[in-house]
């Protein structure tokens, strides 16, 4: 069976790690935004290309989706706003033509 006591002295203290933390957490909350944005932009993307039947459209939104994925992740000014421009235009395609 396993030994479940710890190390006299050797605790874990939650302020120890704190700033660790709290970046970790920020990290993963902006890479889950991004990727939620591309992944609706590739949603979006196969709707175009199904219903609209503008593949090469659709091709285009997918790529031009991971890159505005890449960027919002190296610059954080941009964020998940760069996947939602290309949203919004994939939906208005899909939309009004």
């Amino acid at each position: 069976m396993a030994d479940t006591k710890t190390t006299p002295g050797l605790s874990y203290s939650p302020a120890m790690d704190d700033k660790t933390h709290e970046q970790t957490y920020r990290g993963f909350v902006r890479f889950v935004e991004i990727g939620t944005g591309v992944v609706l932009c590739w949603v979006l993307a196969l709707a175009v290309g199904g219903i609209r039947e503008a593949w090469l459209l659709a091709i285009f939104g997918v790529f031009l989706s991971g890159a505005a994925g890449a960027a919002g992740a190296l610059l954080p000014a941009i964020g998940w706003k760069g996947p939602l421009v290309v949203g919004i235009f994939l939906f208005l395609y899909l939309a009004f033509a």
